[in-house]
């Protein structure tokens, strides 16, 4: 059941903030959106919450939302979902852990400390999630495509 039916309007204020204004005209300031499923399913069932967390009004997916909606919505996503994809692995400091990796990310070169083999995990068939030390999320979206040296590479710690 989708609550996108009833009339509302999403906008920005003069400070930047997204607004909600729901069926009755009640201004909502400071709401956010969220994915249901934002890695697997990045564009089925978006959320927009208020400030203490509750939900004003749900998207089955980003075809559901209007155009004007979809370009605040994109925009406050994007700034909230810093995740930058791993696309090489080129060095380990140790095979133990903690230990420093040197990887490329879609968003170029950066090192990041590994704590724990537990930092790795996997979220869905070869999509792996990595959290580094200052609780940073990298992505490798599959890692049967990543190149030998890094298969290698990451094989020493899964």
């Amino acid at each position: 059941m989708s609550h996108h039916q009833q009339s509302h309007a999403l906008e920005r204020d003069a400070l930047g903030r997204l607004v909600f204004i729901d069926a009755s005209g009640t201004r909502h300031t400071g709401v956010y959106p969220v994915r249901a499923f934002p890695i697997t399913a990045p564009g089925a069932g978006i959320s927009i919450m208020d400030q203490s967390g509750k939900e004003l009004c749900w998207f089955d997916g980003v075809t559901a939302i209007p155009e004007g909606e979809l370009a605040l919505i994109e925009e406050e996503l994007a700034a909230r979902e810093f995740m930058p994809v791993i696309e090489k692995i080129t060095k380990v400091s140790t095979f133990a852990t903690p230990s420093i990796w040197d990887i490329e990310t879609d968003r170029g070169p950066t090192r990041i400390r590994l704590k724990g083999e537990e930092d790795i995990r996997r979220i869905a068939g070869n999509t792996l999630l990595i959290a580094d030390s200052n609780g940073l999320q990298f992505l490798i979206k599959d890692s049967t495509q990543l190149d030998k040296v890094s298969k290698k590479l990451l094989d020493r710690f899964r």
